[in-house]
């Protein structure tokens, strides 16, 4: 016996397929029915790794007395967070307004017409936890339903202003400026943990965008802390490489053991970005490792990348990457105690009995001598473990997220295997994530593409193809952007206000639209856009994008000022904006020496064109020419370039 889920295709939502709970996916049937009825509606949100989710199903959503209940009461409706991050938004702004606070799972109850009035997180299935179970939590709510119900008519169109209350925000009178910037930054650079790294107290999540602002603004100290403590903990997996989703400790030493594509895609540069600015062999090897592990793992036979890998296997958090001494020896025999010394390994565990790797010498600490080879046995017994399970939906941004990280990375590091995986992925987007009409989807598995793309996934691939270009020069990739871009523009974009909203203009209508921000984990859409317009304004000479850009800056800076924490991705567009910036135009057939030195260091201020004389696109190579036939590099500023030079160092001197 199966529900409605069964006919989706998030890993998620087939995940609860065979509850008793007679599940919706979220759609018009689910809330026609609960207007028909005249029923609340029981919204449940969460994502396939999520540790707790899990717990919350097997404790109540597969309990036959709680599903009947619930199928009694509600119309019941199930969301996967990365599938619909539009509603996960929408009713996660509602959950902390009402508690302050929220996470996943998420448990909202609606009106018929979907305006929430109560909402948790994870609920127990008894009270004895200090919070309520979640069948009292359920009785609770229809009582209100039923007798409070003149009450909750009149509240909703309130909750329904307070949610719409982003996207109806005004624009600031000017442009932000230098000030403004500096005094964030400042603050960033404050708030930071100089002993542990990262940017408050336990749970912490990597802040891959503040490393990149305070690397673009030259403060190198709390970077080179937080690479370094992450690198050395549990969070980063010493083993196969990648990173978890966050550590639930301030030293980065137990992690929620879910593994993100978003995250390693976005730390992969974070620590390319940090061994060009801070020249540490560890950083590369570090991104590298990631960057291998995300090929070797998470890619699919056409090119895309998986969404991530759960926290749980065989019923337990953690258990496919802990280890106790006693396996290691087995598995090393008398060379196990380097391992064990190494890895901070001990009999008494750091988890639940068991070690989590980690490096308990520090990041700079020296390897001993057979340690790779014990590492390669370690993962090879390990890969004979019950694996987590693979969350296989590909999502347009994250794969983006992917492209751009694989892209940079081939370039600099001279990797063809991971340019060819960036050009693999872009066309597997271009080519199975568009409808007939050639609008952009946001999900794909078992061959079949659903859902219309957000904001998100535009900006995100607007930013991958101009990464993709500047590191190939192939001019497709320039050409993909700037038409996406422009449509970016024509369907998400606020021409009242500035900014750009969520869900584009022909989106189902939801209770309120909105407008994305906050960069933590990772960047906003709007955030993304501004970014990306900017950098296709400064190879194209295009004003219009830059009006586009600054539209975003004029919505959100004052409050990315106040938590620079939560905006370092918007930041880092208005600091590209306001800093001397640099476009480079290369101009020749082999153009691999003079590509170098502008890759040579992290530019985050810099714009790279290059293509055989007589390229048309993009506009900053136009009327651009070889000296005596030699490949020429011109650097610029604002499109009015210096003489060009056909001599490596020179043009080294000359960034």
């Amino acid at each position: 016996m199966v529900n409605r889920l069964a006919q989706e295709i998030s890993p998620y939502l087939l995940q609860h397929r065979e509850n008793p709970v007679d599940w919706y996916p979220w759609g018009p049937e689910a809330l026609a029915r609960a207007r028909k009825e005249d029923r609340p509606i029981l919204l449940s949100v969460g994502y396939s790794a999520c540790h707790w989710c899990h717990v919350m199903e097997r404790e109540s959503f597969e309990d036959r007395e709680t599903a009947a209940y619930m199928n009694e009461h509600f119309v019941n409706v199930k969301v996967d967070r990365e599938e619909r991050p539009d509603v996960d938004a929408l009713y996660m702004e509602a959950v902390q307004a009402m508690t302050g606070r929220g996470g996943w799972p998420m448990t909202v109850f609606c009106d018929p017409e979907g305006v929430p009035f109560y909402g948790g997180t994870y609920f127990p299935p008894d009270d004895g936890r200090g919070v309520p179970s979640f069948r009292m939590v359920m009785e609770a709510v229809v009582d209100s339903f039923e007798r409070r119900r003149d009450e909750l008519r009149a509240r909703a169109p309130q909750t329904r202003a307070q949610l719409s209350a982003i996207g109806e925000l005004e624009p600031a009178e000017e442009a932000p400026g230098a000030r403004l910037l500096e005094a964030a930054v400042e603050a960033l650079r404050e708030g930071a943990d100089t002993e542990c790294g990262g940017f408050g107290g336990a749970p912490k999540f990597p802040p891959a965008s503040a490393l990149e602002l305070l690397l673009a603004r030259g403060v190198g100290g709390v970077v080179e802390t937080t690479l370094d403590a992450m690198l050395a903990g549990g969070i980063y997996d010493q083993l196969g490489g990648g990173f978890a989703r966050y550590s639930i400790d301030a030293a980065w030493l137990v992690p929620h053991f879910e593994k993100m594509l978003y995250d390693n895609a976005l730390l992969a540069r974070a620590y390319l970005h940090g061994w060009q600015a801070l020249g540490h062999q560890r950083y590369r090897r570090v991104c590298e490792e990631t960057l291998d592990w995300a090929l070797g793992e998470m890619r699919g036979p056409e090119g895309g990348f998986y969404s991530a890998l759960d926290a749980d296997s065989e019923g337990e958090e953690g258990r496919f990457y802990v280890w106790t001494p006693a396996q290691i020896r087995a598995v090393l025999g008398e060379a196990a105690q380097e391992a064990i010394d190494h890895y901070g390994v001990t009999e008494a565990g750091s988890f639940e009995g068991r070690s989590i790797l980690h490096l308990p010498g520090g990041a700079a600490a020296p390897e001993p001598g057979g340690l790779a080879e014990a590492r390669k046995a370690l993962c090879e017994a390990r890969s004979e473990r019950v694996r987590p399970g693979l969350d296989e939906k590909r999502l347009t941004s994250w794969n983006a997220l992917m492209v751009a990280a694989l892209a940079e990375a081939g370039a600099v590091l001279g990797r063809e295997d991971y340019l060819d995986a960036a050009r693999g992925c872009t066309e597997f987007v271009l080519g199975s994530l568009r409808d007939a009409e050639g609008r952009l989807l946001r999900t794909y598995k078992d061959g079949e593409a659903r859902l219309n793309a957000y904001l998100e996934d535009h900006a995100f691939l607007l930013e991958a193809l101009l990464t993709l270009y500047e590191s190939t020069f192939e001019r497709r990739w320039f050409e993909e952007a700037r038409d996406l871009a422009d449509t970016t523009i024509a369907r998400f974009g606020d021409p009242e206000r500035g900014g750009f909203f969520s869900t584009s203009d022909d989106h189902e209508t939801l209770i309120a639209r909105r407008k994305e921000i906050g960069d933590h984990p990772i960047p906003s859409g709007n955030s993304s856009a501004a970014l990306g317009l900017l950098r296709l304004a400064a190879l194209t000479g295009d004003r219009a994008y830059e009006g586009q850009a600054t539209g975003v800056l004029r919505l959100f800076a004052k409050t990315a000022a106040r938590r620079p924490d939560a905006f370092a991705h918007l930041l880092r567009a208005l600091d590209l904006q306001l800093s001397p910036g640099r476009e480079v135009a290369l101009v020749g057939d082999d153009l691999s020496p003079l590509a170098k030195v502008v890759r040579s260091d992290f530019r985050p201020h810099l714009v790279l064109a290059g293509g055989p004389e007589g390229t048309t696109g993009p506009p900053l190579l136009k009327d651009r020419t070889t000296v005596d036939g030699h490949p020429a590099a011109y650097v610029c500023e604002h499109f009015a370039c210096r003489a060009p030079t056909t001599d490596p160092r020179q043009l080294a001197d000359l960034l």
